[in-house]
C-alpha cells in the first residue's frame, strides 16, 4: 500500500504533467521540454537542455531546479538520464552573448539542445520563449519549469551542466569564486571583479562588468 507521501507526489507529478498528457491526446507522442540555465550571470555561457521523457517517467522530487539543492539536482540528473528517451544540450558562451545579445544566445543554445537530441521530437514545450528558427510545432509556457515535468527536467540538465562547466572554470580563475556564485552578481562576485578586472570568460556588456578594465588575459 502506498504511503501517504508517495500518494501525494503521484498527485503532484500527476498534475506536473497535464501538458504532456495534452499533447499526446492530440497525437504528439515525442515532447521535448526546453529549458536554459544562465541568463543572468556576469561570466560564462548560457546553457540549454532538451528532455524527451516517456509517458511513464517517474522522477520523484522534479520541479524547477531553482527549487532544488545543489544535491538534490545532481540526484535528479541522474536519474533524469536514466529514465528519458533522449537528452539533449547546448551552450553559447561569453563572445558570443556579447556579439548577439542573451535573448538570441539563449533561442541559440535552446536550437543546439534541441538538434543534439537523439530522437527528433514532434513537439516542443519550451520555457518562456519561441524558436521560430525552428520547424518542430512548439509552445512557450510561462514559468513552464513549474508547469511541465519535461521542462522541469530540462532546467535540472540545464543547471547541472552549466554549474559543472562554472566550477571547471573555478580552477582556471579562483580569485572569482565560481565555484560559489557561478557567475551570478553576487556581492562578492562584483566586488572580485572591482578588485581583479574582468575575466576573459566575462560578458563585457553586461552591467557590472562593462566597463571595468584590468582584464586577466
Amino acid at each position: 500500500m502506498q504511503g501517504a507521501s508517495e500518494k501525494g507526489e503521484r498527485r503532484r507529478l500527476n498534475k506536473l504533467g497535464y501538458h504532456e498528457r495534452l499533447l499526446r491526446s492530440y497525437g504528439f507522442a515525442l515532447i521535448a521540454g526546453v529549458d536554459e540555465a544562465g541568463r543572468g550571470p556576469l561570466a560564462g555561457p548560457v546553457v540549454a537542455a532538451a528532455v524527451i521523457l516517456p509517458e511513464t517517467a517517474w522522477l520523484p522530487g522534479i520541479r524547477d531546479s531553482k527549487l532544488l539543492s545543489a544535491s538534490q539536482r545532481d540526484r535528479l540528473f541522474t536519474q533524469i538520464f536514466s529514465v528519458a528517451l533522449a537528452v539533449g544540450t547546448g551552450a553559447v558562451d561569453h563572445q558570443d552573448i556579447d556579439r548577439i545579445n542573451i535573448l538570441n544566445a539563449t533561442r541559440c543554445a535552446m536550437l543546439k539542445a534541441v538538434s543534439s537530441l537523439l530522437i527528433r521530437p514532434d513537439f516542443l514545450l519550451i520555457d518562456a520563449v519561441l524558436l521560430p528558427q525552428s520547424a518542430i510545432e512548439q509552445t512557450g509556457l510561462i514559468h513552464g519549469d513549474l508547469l511541465s515535468i519535461s521542462i522541469a527536467a530540462a532546467s535540472v540538465v540545464a543547471k547541472v551542466t552549466r554549474d559543472r562547466i562554472m566550477e571547471r572554470y573555478h580552477q582556471d580563475y579562483p580569485e572569482y569564486n565560481f565555484l560559489s556564485h557561478k557567475g551570478y552578481g553576487t556581492p562578492e562576485h562584483l566586488s572580485n571583479i572591482r578588485k581583479f578586472g574582468a575575466s576573459p570568460i566575462h560578458r563585457k556588456t553586461f552591467k557590472g562588468v562593462m566597463g571595468v578594465s584590468g582584464a586577466v588575459l
